[in-house]
């Protein structure tokens, strides 16, 4: 380990986290059709139901897959903090498997027709790349540069002055929005490029944040020449601006934080059991967005994130209800032979469901407990 990683034993949080991981992993967790060394998430549990029969040939959820990579890297930190070195390089091969299953699967090439995609591959990329390097594995290094050159250029090919900066959300181009700008910022702020980053960020406040709720729009499209905003407002992309302002760590970015949270709690929130825990999005795309909010929730409520004591408290306890609320409504699932896997709730509330189970929300509930355990 690295001379400032602080090794704990493993808390009830650690635990949790650790069922989520196994969890997901049992029942989503598979090869690429017949192909041997391969790894991906299947979409859908029974792996005989709907469109997840058609693997290698069909639907093509890659932008899930690479919150899959970012979870698995949250579970290799998980185990260098509590000192569990060979469970943290486990987790990092197991990283680079399905990386590279991910380019076979998008045929042999990182490059994909939605910009958002590929920066949420980016910056998965670029967190197994950091695992890598605090348990000291050389392995694989050409494949995540490769990566991370390819993916970097085409996120900036998206970021041009139409409509005043932002990236486009996919090849057509009629079309910017959060959902694509906000990850690239945080993504090219992670990689050094602060100014570039700050300039995405500043379009975003200047064209698609609301002065009324203090949240952020989804986007602007093109239609027939004129601008036509899209009002939509979803917790993913408070997230990613949320983690991108923190990066940059700049007063104004700061400040800018702070009132974020503020307005996550105020406007995405919803009351369980006495607390107030996060709204979530139901199922498909929309399983994933509440957990990609409160991962950046987690960053912000630590002490290294320069936030004053109320907007870290509010982001704390927004990461914890949440998490409780989600584990305290799972249920086990049985599966003969096998240790009964956990599944957990589409809401914070909610009863878990039953098969057919999607890969989403269960990732989602993955991400979120995963966050908590970070925070102790």
């Amino acid at each position: 380990m690295s001379a400032g990683d602080v090794t704990s034993a493993p808390s009830a949080l650690d635990d949790r986290a650790a069922e989520a991981e196994r969890s997901v992993g049992e029942l989503f967790g598979a090869r690429l059709g017949p192909l041997p060394r391969t790894h991906l998430a299947r979409v859908v549990h029974p792996a005989d139901h709907g469109r997840s029969t058609r693997a290698a040939a069909g639907t093509w959820n890659y932008w899930w897959q690479a919150h899959y990579l970012d979870a698995i890297v949250d579970a290799g930190l998980r185990a260098l903090r509590v000192g569990d070195r060979a469970g943290a390089e486990l987790r990092a091969r197991h990283g680079d498997r399905l990386l590279a299953t991910i380019r076979l699967r998008n045929g042999l090439r990182w490059v994909n027709a939605y910009y958002d995609d590929m920066a949420w591959l980016a910056l998965a990329t670029g967190r197994l790349r950091d695992l890598h390097e605090r348990v000291g594995r050389t392995a694989r290094r050409r494949r995540l540069a490769g990566a991370d050159r390819h993916l970097t250029a085409q996120l900036r090919s998206a970021h041009t002055d139409d409509l005043g900066g932002g990236l486009f959300w996919n090849r057509t181009r009629d079309f910017k929005n959060s959902p694509a700008t906000a990850p690239a910022a945080l993504h090219l702020a992670r990689s050094g490029a602060a100014d570039e980053a700050r300039r995405l960020l500043d379009w975003v406040y200047a064209r698609l944040w609301s002065q009324q709720s203090g949240l952020v729009l989804d986007g602007i499209r093109l239609q027939g020449g004129v601008e036509v905003l899209v009002p939509d407002v979803w917790s993913y992309n408070q997230g990613t601006v949320l983690g991108a302002l923190l990066e940059l760590g700049d007063a104004e970015s700061r400040s800018r934080a702070a009132a974020l949270v503020a307005a996550v709690d105020a406007g995405l929130t919803t009351e369980v059991d006495g607390a107030r825990v996060l709204r979530t999005h139901g199922g498909g795309d929309g399983g994933l967005f509440t957990g990609i909010l409160v991962r950046h929730l987690a960053t912000a409520a630590s002490p290294a994130s320069g936030l004053g004591d109320a907007p870290r408290a509010t982001a704390r306890r927004l990461v914890h209800d949440t998490a409780e609320a989600l584990w305290r409504g799972r249920a086990p699932l049985e599966l003969p032979g096998r240790r009964d896997p956990s599944v957990f709730p589409v809401a914070p509330g909610a009863p878990a469901p039953r098969p057919p189970l999607e890969l989403s929300p269960q990732l989602q509930a993955w991400t979120v407990l995963e966050a908590a355990a970070t925070l102790g």
